[in-house]
């Protein structure tokens, strides 16, 4: 997934074979949904004919099922066709170009994004393009993985752990002090793990944070950041730099962090708050970092303070 990852796991003595399980599990997602990858079933659906149906795995369509969701609840400020557009910017699997796209270009890879293009059914599992679309799961893929990775530990017998990829986490149960897992929020900008904004508590839920900070681009001294808004073809451009989302799936919190993000500092927290959404939001601005969370994400927040 191009990331690290981390697992900390209570087994009272069992489950010899947790390491294999772990990395088996991780590699099944990652030749599933990779871009990386030229031989994922991902990276093969992308060059199918058009109109032709693909079988995948029941997985896959519960990744896109849940992606198109979110599409049609934000109006396509969340898109999981938008990869033409990242790979244009690079920030998939080719080398960044040494030039700003033009207008032009970006022109041209907007015309291959639309999510009412990508069609899915779930009996037999399979998808299809109706346009020339470039499928990019990365906003909800490493979210599945953590999910996936946290039921082979349960499977297992280890009913209290953590999983964390690429800052991804779900934490299940309780320690064994009696104590809910604790989960930093960094401070955007800051060097990773030197600065810890807030801290939430949490038994049985996810959280995931997507921010502007860690992973961009620079032409001419102007910072791109690796989240696109798919209604524009461009980076999202605004000063919210980062979004931490809990939910109960990792699948979840990663996608709906992501369509934060792109809806910026106004829009954001005005979808958080109507739909329930445990969500806090760090703006950065010219007098600092602004914090705002909403009433769902409050009881999470170690000292339960604002």
């Amino acid at each position: 997934m191009g990331t690290s990852y981390h697992v900390t796991a209570y087994c009272d003595g069992r489950a010899a074979d947790l390491p294999a399980r772990i990395r088996d599990t991780l590699e099944a997602v990652n030749a599933e949904m990779s871009t990386y990858d030229p031989a994922s079933t991902l990276s093969k659906f992308n060059q199918v004919p058009i109109g032709e149906w693909f079988g995948v795995s029941a997985a896959m369509i519960e990744v896109v099922e849940f992606a198109q969701t979110l599409a049609q609840r934000s109006d396509g400020a969340f898109d999981v066709t938008v990869g033409p557009l990242v790979n244009l910017f690079g920030f998939g699997p080719q080398a960044a170009p040494e030039d700003e796209p033009s207008a032009a270009e970006i022109e041209a890879a907007r015309a291959r994004v639309g999510h009412e293009a990508l069609q899915w059914r779930a009996q037999p599992p399979a998808l299809r393009r109706m346009k020339d679309l470039y499928v990019d799961l990365s906003a909800v893929a490493k979210g599945y993985g953590v999910d996936a990775v946290a039921k082979a530990i349960g499977a297992a017998g280890c009913n209290a752990h953590m999983v964390e990829i690429g800052g991804e986490v779900f934490a299940a149960g309780i320690k064994p002090s009696g104590e809910r897992w604790r989960i930093g929020i960094e401070t955007p900008d800051a060097v990773p793990g030197t600065s810890i904004s807030r801290v939430v508590t949490l038994m049985d839920e996810a959280v995931a944070t997507s921010g502007d900070y860690r992973n961009y681009i620079e032409w001419s001294g102007r910072r791109y950041s690796h989240t696109f808004d798919p209604r524009l073809g461009t980076p999202v451009a605004h000063g919210l730099a980062s979004v931490t989302v809990i939910r109960p799936t990792t699948l979840e919190a990663d996608g709906f962090a992501t369509l934060l993000e792109v809806l910026g500092p106004v829009a954001g927290p005005d979808f958080a708050e109507s739909a329930g959404l445990a969500a806090l939001f760090i703006e950065r601005t010219e007098a600092g970092f602004v914090t705002r969370v909403t009433s769902a994400m409050k009881p999470y927040l170690e000292g339960n303070s604002t």
